[in-house]
């Protein structure tokens, strides 16, 4: 395993106990469980990673109709039976109807890689139970072709989760976890900066103050995320708005708050 320390990216500000977790979890060589509320970055670290050590990233997008064995391979026995009826030749290659999911992938490369496990949560509760074995042994079976398919290296597993759901006792166990807060202020300009070369300081500062403003209001459901400050970020600055009338008029109120009773909620404030 190379010895370099995870420093985030050109484009992902990580802080320092982020990026002593990821350390940690590499050097125990165990899956990183990330937490966090939407738009904290939780996602973005995979890629971040993968861009830091210049790894390949595999990702596993997990869906609520997600089973495990989607993520370790798949026998497409319609199409062997398709291709036996319009006499195909290799149909007995049972092997060439095999197709590996994004754990396999990660598996077989030749080269360590990344293997994002995105939002673990939103599968059956039984899913991460269902992954135990392969994730420790980094190994699985091929019943069809009787072959067993073992990672020649150990991927850097990173698995997010939105806390939709609790997670099986046994498989936290097996993982390294991290909870990432959201960013005060001052992490948030750095940030800020990353996206933005030559902010008005002025405008960030009005923006800034709004931004947080909004987050502390308790009544609001859904609060607005980084992501959604850098977009508002945007707007304001192609609208050309006046920095001093930020808190009074909260132009492009919609590209920052995603619900109507939010919406009219920071509107009353206001007031």
């Amino acid at each position: 395993m190379s010895n370099m320390k995870f420093t985030g990216s050109k484009q992902y500000v990580a802080s320092q106990e982020l990026m002593a977790a990821v350390d940690v979890a590499r050097a125990l060589e165990k899956p990183l469980l990330i937490k966090g509320e939407p738009g904290t970055g939780k996602t973005m670290l995979a890629d971040a990673i993968s861009e830091a050590f210049g790894m390949k990233l595999f990702i596993w997008n997990i869906k609520s109709t997600t089973k495990a064995q989607d993520g370790l391979y798949v026998y497409d026995t319609i199409q062997r039976l398709y291709d036996s009826q319009f006499g195909e030749e290799g149909v007995d290659d049972i092997a060439r109807y095999i197709k590996l999911g994004k754990l396999g992938e990660a598996f077989k490369s030749e080269e360590q890689v990344i293997l994002l496990i995105d939002e673990i949560d939103k599968a059956d509760i039984e899913f991460p139970n269902d992954l135990l074995w392969e994730l420790d042994k980094m190994e699985f079976y091929i019943h069809e072709t009787k072959e067993t398919i073992k990672a020649k290296t150990r991927p850097i597993v990173i698995i997010t989760s939105n806390a939709e759901k609790e997670l099986p006792d046994a498989f936290l166990r097996r993982c390294i976890f991290h909870y990432i807060r959201f960013p005060e202020k001052e992490e948030m300009q750095e940030i800020v900066n990353v996206h933005f070369e030559n902010i008005d300081e002025n405008l960030l500062k009005h923006a800034m103050d709004t931004f947080y403003w909004i987050r502390e209001i308790k009544e609001v459901r859904k609060k607005p995320s980084t992501s959604e400050l850098i977009d508002w970020l945007n707007a304001l600055m192609l609208g050309g708005i006046d920095p001093e009338t930020l808190r009074d008029k909260l132009p492009f109120l919609g590209v920052l708050i995603k619900k109507d009773e939010d919406i009219e909620t920071v509107k009353k404030r206001r007031i």
